[in-house]
């Protein structure tokens, strides 16, 4: 499947060294294929494709976090 193979070489990507606009768009094509794997998944219930999201949603956090900065309470 080539959303598959999308969503590994997401998660494959180095992240240091990005710009802000270069999260801000990593982020977004994380949630894309987060959707886009989720439709998929409704129809099969695969649990590897669970597993796949659950890997881009770690790294889809860490970008995040990155970019809101850290709380400071």
């Amino acid at each position: 499947m080539e959303l598959l193979e999308k969503a590994q070489e997401f998660i494959g990507r180095k992240m240091s060294n990005m710009s802000t606009s270069d999260r801000v768009e990593a982020s977004r094509e994380a949630k894309a294929l987060i959707l886009s794997i989720n439709e998929i998944y409704k129809e099969t219930k695969d649990s590897s494709l669970m597993d796949v999201m659950k890997e881009v949603t770690v790294k889809k956090k860490k970008i995040e976090k990155r970019l809101n900065g850290v709380p400071l309470v």
